[in-house]
């Protein structure tokens, strides 16, 4: 490992990177092997944030190496036209895994991509254009075709601001950066039910939660509902840019039929398709999702034992390895505490503990816990130990915050 000289690397990038609004972390991170970080003094972090949520079996999973050293070597990117193998593969291989009647796919490579794939997708098969979306959800940074309504209220409200034009409803089943969000049993159920009253689609954006995390393949499975457009990203490449757009055999004839046209420079790469298809091979051959569950309720049984000890843990919520503790600044009104949340998330980095907390305006002060499916059992126990002992820390350094 070459020598890295903070002042200077800092230095560094303060003169060439431009900020995009998001703090730097003051880790600077030189290797990462399965669910540990190693920064540049080679001291050990475990990572409960699986990168940006995205290395599901862990960073540089050895069959994964394997499969980039060669396909980068043989079949990388070619002219978007030229199907190839690998993606022909992956797309046979992710229709076993999708409920009847998804089933047709093609490739991309971030979430972004994906949410406005499926929105004008959506859009030309209905001849509708107004789109509704939850208040608290997030579906990428893309503007070119947009969300046109905000869900905030009751289907009432939206039948009133509609012009008649309603052609889809984007929805994540987890809300996660609202704050790992999980709607009530039969909600979602309910929400699709409407939909299909008024004609409109249901896309489901599972770029977080999809390919095993929250327990199931997919977690609107807990809901017993199927979409009309399922998107996924980030965890199907394990931590390489692809995302995948699904839908039915007959939503992709009426899009032919109407000219429905989406090319960009990267689409159904056979280099990230050959990844693709390796996460889904291990997905079904480890039996990802059940071991998801399995630590899971090893994990929220851990933070729930913090929150029984520590007043400022308001709540704990989440379904599998997609798992959050609400920070709060006081007991009785519960109001978001950023401040106190990034205190303890320094903290935690301090002992060794990287994890994501959400610090945007209005949805604040909420940790996202989601470590690879691959963590054992000893490193969660380290994970909610480290978390003890950052809570411990900073409340000690606040004793005079009262907790009422």
């Amino acid at each position: 490992m070459d020598y890295i000289q903070e002042d200077t690397f800092w230095a560094t990038a303060d003169k060439y990177l431009m900020s995009t609004g998001v703090p730097y972390s003051p880790a600077i991170i030189t290797k990462a092997v399965g669910t540990r970080l190693y920064d540049h003094k080679n001291r050990e972090i475990l990572d409960f944030t699986s990168g940006q949520m995205s290395s599901l079996l862990g960073h540089s999973h050895p069959e994964i190496v394997d499969v980039v050293r060669k396909h980068v070597g043989e079949l990388d990117h070619l002219l978007s036209s030229m199907i190839t193998q690998p993606v022909v593969a992956l797309a046979e291989r992710l229709a076993r895994f999708l409920p009847a009647p998804l089933e047709k796919s093609f490739f991309l490579n971030t979430g972004s991509e994906t949410t406005e794939a499926a929105l004008k997708m959506a859009k030309m098969y209905t001849g509708k254009f107004e789109i509704v979306a939850f208040s608290a959800s997030y579906h990428g940074a893309h503007t070119g075709v947009g969300i046109g309504h905000v869900f905030g209220g009751s289907w009432a409200m939206i039948d009133r601001q509609s012009v008649g034009s309603l052609a889809a409803f984007i929805m994540e089943p987890i809300l996660s950066t609202g704050g790992i969000l999980v709607p009530p049993e039969g909600y979602m159920k309910r929400m699709v039910e409407e939909c299909r009253k008024r004609g409109m689609l249901v896309i489901m954006d599972e770029a977080q939660t999809g390919v095993g995390r929250t327990g199931k393949m997919f977690a609107f499975e807990h809901e017993d509902i199927v979409p009309d457009i399922l998107c996924l990203s980030k965890t199907l490449g394990c931590g390489l840019p692809l995302g995948s757009v699904s839908t039915t055999a007959e939503i992709a004839r009426g899009l032919v039929e109407a000219k429905f046209l989406w090319l960009t420079t990267h689409l159904n790469d056979p280099l990230t398709a050959a990844v693709g298809n390796k996460v889904l091979e291990i997905v079904e051959r480890d039996h990802i999702a059940q071991r998801a569950e399995e630590r899971g309720k090893q994990l929220r049984a851990g933070l729930e034992d913090l929150q029984r000890k520590y007043w400022c843990i308001g709540d704990v919520r989440g379904r599998g390895l997609f798992q959050a503790i609400e920070i709060i600044a006081d007991a009785e009104i519960k109001a978001p505490a950023v401040e106190l949340g990034e205190l303890v998330s320094s903290k935690a980095l301090e002992l060794g503990l990287s994890c994501n907390i959400v610090n945007l305006p209005g949805m604040g002060g909420v940790f996202r816990l989601a470590p690879p499916v691959t963590v054992t059992a000893d490193e969660i126990s380290k994970g909610i130990n480290i978390l003890d002992e950052a809570f411990g820390a900073v409340l000690a350094q606040r004793s005079t915050v009262s907790p009422i």
